[in-house]
């Protein structure tokens, strides 16, 4: 003998009551607010997830490039002395198998000038043959070559935003101002060197690309007259892992020496983005609160609109949770079909967002990411699987929330009232 199943009939009316058509004035009326309480969650949906996914794709571009020049881990004298054995201290950093390579580096800001351009800049003294091991900036030459910083030759190598806001290129020389300079009676006289530019680089990270100069180790050694290296630039096999390896090299290395992750480094500026994060999320939440609680009008006015077919269902049998349950599988289904249509429009654009930004600056004659204020010039999406479903739980909750007053109301008509006049 074979079963036959049945669905509850509580499911079937809600499924029913949701896909009403407009046969008067009121039907008609009900459905367009339930479809603008769609539309608002869909939106709502969408631009949470684009404006997160923009946020980790900005967070995620600019922390990689910025590590294309920045070590994953620096470690340095906290008197900003010199290293006195910087040799024996790389050898026992480089005992850690998670360790991939370690540099030696002098590290100072000066002036340069070339004709009426002054400028500010980062000058890091660093070996040319080492400094693969430890960065990416070799990878990134656009002219001449790291290996030209001869010691004693006194070349340099500079960002192309610098270059070119100074005006000059390959063969070119500039006025390097070091600013500790000779005491003299009439005052503290800066040091100034003249240097020949032998390389250009650009990582896509404007910050470095407009200030930052590399010269030989030995040369800013002497220019900055730190008598060695001042610090060293250490290189793991996983970025993510950087804080515990520093923490690890922090318990064997000398109390005057401090290992700092690239976490440290630009903590500020992390802990930025993570705020404003964690803020944009709560705010767009709160639309998709919004639209998620247009669904109380849109069930009020569907159970007032059906007081009679209430009344006939509990004169048949029929419980307060029953009734319940069917008001509040119109409102789920009516917060479902938002939600994920708010999560497909919201992942079309995000996995297509270049483009998109693309075709609108074409079209409006317009940049919306200036490199100098936003340090990169395109727009970054990075869509994660875990704000994605934060995202669809937090609306699908919302919405569930939204439809428990009007149902539970449902519940409570009493069969005689509702049939008075009738």
């Amino acid at each position: 003998m074979s079963a036959s199943f049945s669905w509850p009939y509580e499911l079937l009316i809600g499924w029913r009551y949701t896909r009403s058509g407009r046969r008067s004035r009121r039907n008609g009326f009900i459905s367009f607010i339930s479809a603008v309480s769609v539309g608002g969650i869909a939106l709502g949906v969408a631009a949470l997830i684009v404006v997160i996914s923009v946020m980790n794709g900005f967070q995620k571009e600019v922390r990689d490039r910025m590590l294309n020049v920045i070590p994953h881990i620096q470690i340095f004298n906290v008197n900003a002395q010199a290293l006195p054995d910087w040799r024996g201290v790389a050898q026992q950093v480089e005992r850690n198998p998670a360790v991939t390579g370690v540099a030696p580096f002098v590290q100072g800001q000066a002036l340069v000038a070339q004709g009426s351009q002054l400028q500010g800049v980062l000058v890091w003294g660093v070996e040319p043959g080492e400094e693969a091991r430890v960065s990416q900036i070799p990878e990134h030459m656009v002219a001449g070559s790291l290996a030209a910083l001869k010691p004693g030759d006194f070349g340099v190598v500079l960002g192309n935003e610098l270059a070119n806001a100074l005006g000059v290129g390959i063969g070119d020389q500039i006025t390097l101002v070091v600013p500790s300079g000779s005491i003299t009676p009439a005052g503290m006289i800066p040091r100034l060197r003249t240097l020949r530019v032998v390389g250009i680089f650009n990582v896509g990270h404007y910050e470095y690309d407009s200030s930052l100069a590399l010269v030989n180790l030995q040369d800013a050694s002497a220019l900055f007259r730190t008598g060695g290296p001042t610090g060293l630039r250490v290189q793991t096999r996983h970025m993510n892992d950087a804080p515990q390896i520093a923490q690890d090299l922090q318990r064997v290395l000398p109390p005057e020496l401090v290992a700092q992750p690239w976490t440290e480094q630009n903590r500020t500026w992390f802990e930025a983005v993570v705020i404003e994060k964690r803020m944009m999320f709560i705010i767009l939440t709160m639309i998709v609160a919004v639209a998620a609680f247009n669904l109380v009008s849109t069930l009020v006015m569907t159970v007032t609109d059906k007081l009679a077919d209430i009344a006939i269902l509990r004169t048949q049998g029929a419980s307060p949770g029953s009734i319940m349950s069917i008001f509040l599988l119109q409102g789920a289904v009516t917060g479902f079909l938002g939600t994920f249509a708010g999560v497909a429009l919201g992942c079309l654009i995000a996995f297509n967002l270049d483009p998109i930004v693309s075709f609108l600056e074409a079209v409006l004659h317009t940049q919306f990411l200036p490199r100098s204020v936003y340090l990169i010039h395109t727009m970054p999406s990075d869509p994660r699987f875990g704000d994605i479903a934060t995202i669809t739980v937090a609306s699908l909750v919302l919405s569930l929330l939204a439809t428990l007053y009007p149902s539970w109301s449902a519940s409570r008509v009493q069969p005689a009232q509702a049939l008075r006049y009738e």
